[in-house]
C-alpha cells in the first residue's frame, strides 16, 4: 500500500466531493460543467471548474487511481508547489484546448480532472519511464505505453463524442505536463529522446487530424 501525502488526500476529496454533488443534483453538475456556449457566454469558472465534475464513479476512480499512484512521487520530485503548479496549470491547458477546439460547436459540453492527471503521469513518466503500472491492479504495463495508449483513446474518443468526458483536455494536459516538466529539467530531452519521440505520437496525431477537419 503506498503513502499517500496530505496534499493529493485533499486534491483526491475535494473532486470526490464536487464529484459526488454533480452526480446528485443535475443544477449544481450544468452550473460547473464545461459547456461551450455558457463558457462563450462569460462563464469562465467553469474551464476551472469541470476539472472537479465526472460523469460517473467510474471516470473519478479511474482518474483518482492514477493520481494515487503518481502524485506522490511527482511531488517528492518536484516539489509541492511545482507539482501543484503542473497539475493545475495541466487543468487549465487541457479544458483551454477544449475550447479552442469547440468554440463553435454549440452545446458541446465535458467533464473531466483527466487534463490535470495526463499531465502528472507525462511529467512522472519523462522523470522516471521505467515505473511500471499493474492494469486492474494484474497485468503489468509500462507507465509509457499506457500512456500513450489512453492518448490514443482520447483521440478516439473525440471522434465519437458521445460521452461527455473530456478528451481533448487530455491532449492539453499531457502537452502542458510535458512541458512543465521538460523546463524544470531540459537534461529530460537528452536523457530520454527516443521516449519524447514516442510519448509525441498521439499529440502530433490529434494535431493532424485536427488539420484535416477529421475530429
Amino acid at each position: 500500500m503506498l503513502d499517500i501525502s496530505p496534499i493529493v488526500l485533499l486534491i483526491m476529496a475535494v473532486t470526490g466531493f464536487v464529484t459526488y454533488k454533480g452526480l446528485n443534483d443535475y443544477s449544481f453538475f450544468y452550473k460547473y460543467c464545461f459547456d461551450i456556449d455558457a463558457v462563450r457566454a462569460g462563464e469562465k469558472h467553469r474551464i476551472f471548474t469541470a476539472g472537479f465534475l465526472h460523469v460517473d464513479w467510474m471516470h473519478f476512480i479511474f482518474n483518482m487511481m492514477t493520481l494515487y499512484f503518481f502524485g506522490d512521487y511527482l511531488m517528492n520530485s518536484v516539489g509541492i508547489v511545482y507539482f501543484l503548479l503542473i497539475y493545475f496549470v495541466s487543468m487549465l491547458i487541457g479544458n483551454l484546448i477544449t475550447y479552442q477546439m469547440y468554440h463553435n460547436k454549440t452545446g458541446y459540453r465535458a467533464v473531466g480532472a483527466s487534463g490535470a492527471i495526463m499531465g502528472v503521469l507525462y511529467a512522472s513518466i519523462m522523470i522516471n519511464p521505467n515505473m511500471m503500472l499493474g492494469i486492474f491492479f494484474i497485468i503489468p504495463i509500462p507507465s509509457y505505453l499506457f500512456a500513450v495508449l489512453y492518448l490514443l483513446y482520447s483521440v478516439y474518443g473525440m471522434k465519437q463524442q458521445n460521452d461527455n468526458i473530456g478528451h481533448s483536455a487530455h491532449i492539453g494536459g499531457a502537452v502542458a505536463g510535458l512541458t512543465l516538466i521538460l523546463v524544470k529539467y531540459p537534461v529530460l530531452i537528452e536523457m530520454h529522446p527516443l521516449l519524447l519521440g514516442v510519448m509525441l505520437i498521439p499529440i502530433l496525431l490529434l494535431f493532424v487530424l485536427f488539420k484535416k477537419g477529421k475530429l
